[in-house]
């Protein structure tokens, strides 16, 4: 992965996106608290952050191959930073919706340019790196997570620590563009072959609902792990933002060692075997009778979790007329579930518990098993690249 200074300056900027779902993450506690939120309000947010998203998803495509995934990925990423500092400062329920769709519209199309940049620095490498590149992702979730947990203990002001991490965001995707792979569409065909909304089609469908399942239960366990200990298991803040901490370090250990994984078994294998641990840790966590069962849990989900995503994406984006095409169809119906997840967990837990929510999530889960031969087939449909070790 680092192999390249594209490589790199992609590893950045994809820690960074990381890193302000790792201190959302880990603080929802203390913004539950603040603004008096139940669960189903909380669901509420984060539907209202992924309709953010998807609204802009679509189009994302054409922006990103207009101007480039380089200036794209740059640009978007300062948006992120500077909507990571304003949640603390909502008065109410109402002002933080607005913030959040407007940072769920500049994660939808930030995540889009990263991973077409990703695409490209692939391509130019002549080995797999999208599991890695996820896998710094997932560093940056558990820097914030751990971070989170750190600011919890020492009693730091959210509104301190969201804006020095958003500080750091920005000044990732600045430090990283003159680096990052992905020029802008020259001539006229930068024009016209693109449509101005992508919907994906065939097998790009079929590989978004296998993303989607991923991401759902990716989602419920990043959203929902400090909740889940807080409100459930009655631990404290502190405590409670490390499960997510844990759940980001074994997603981040599954990535960083999936390309390896990926090579030595093949997309399917380690789909299937992906699929198996997630349906069985959101499982544990369901019924976990303590604390430390209900950690195991999440570290078994966000392994199971770890290489699903980023082989649907490399996938879809070495498939399509332009990277940022194909990874823009994926895309669009795979966060879909970052619709759903919330408003499904949140609803759930006001009805029932979050012990059932998780059990529906496990329920999900076992798509993504069940899907694992679509990746393989797609996988084989790919450039060939040449082994990481030489």
């Amino acid at each position: 992965m680092l192999s390249t200074a594209a490589g790199r300056a992609a590893a950045v900027v994809f820690m960074a996106s990381g890193i302000l779902t790792g201190t959302l993450a880990s603080r929802w506690p203390w913004l539950a608290a603040r603004l008096h939120l139940s669960s189903g309000v909380i669901g509420m947010l984060g539907l209202v952050s992924s309709v953010g998203a998807l609204v802009t998803m679509p189009f994302a495509a054409r922006f990103v191959h207009r101007y480039g995934a380089r200036a794209a990925t740059s640009v978007l990423t300062v948006a992120m930073g500077v909507t990571l500092a304003l949640p603390p400062y909502a008065p109410g329920v109402a002002v933080l919706a607005v913030i959040f769709v407007v940072m769920g519209a500049a994660i939808g199309t930030q995540d889009n340019a990263m991973n077409t940049s990703g695409v490209e620095a692939e391509t130019l490498a002549g080995k797999t790196i999208m599991s890695g590149l996820h896998g710094m992702w997932s560093v940056g979730v558990l820097a914030g997570a751990l971070a989170g947990s750190l600011a919890a203990q020492l009693n730091v002001d959210p509104r301190i620590q969201f804006a020095a991490m958003g500080v750091l965001i920005a000044a990732a995707g600045l430090g990283a563009s003159p680096w990052l792979a992905g020029e802008p569409a020259t001539g006229p065909s930068g024009e016209t072959d693109v449509p101005r909304f992508v919907w994906p089609r065939g097998l790009l469908m079929l590989i978004g609902l296998v993303a989607f399942a991923a991401i759902f239960v990716e989602f419920a366990a990043s959203s929902w792990a400090a909740l889940y200990m807080h409100w459930t298991l009655h631990t404290s803040q502190a405590t409670a933002a490390l499960a997510a901490a844990l759940f980001a370090l074994a997603m981040a250990a599954g990535r960083l060692s999936g390309d390896f994984v990926v090579r030595r078994v093949g997309p399917t294998w380690s789909v299937r075997g992906c699929g198996i641990l997630a349906t069985a840790g959101c499982l544990v966590v369901a019924v976990a009778p303590g604390i430390w069962i209900a950690m195991l849990g999440f570290v078994l989900v966000g392994a199971g979790v770890s290489v699903v995503v980023p082989l649907a994406f490399a996938a879809a984006g070495h498939s399509g007329t332009s990277p940022a095409v194909g990874v823009a169809g994926v895309a669009t119906i795979s966060y879909g579930a970052g619709l759903a997840a919330p408003s499904l967990m949140g609803g759930v837990a006001d009805i029932a518990s979050l012990r059932i929510a998780f059990g529906l999530a496990a329920l999900i889960a076992v798509v993504i098993g069940a899907g694992a031969s679509l990746l393989g087939r797609a996988a084989a449909d790919a450039p060939a690249l040449v082994p990481a070790e030489s």
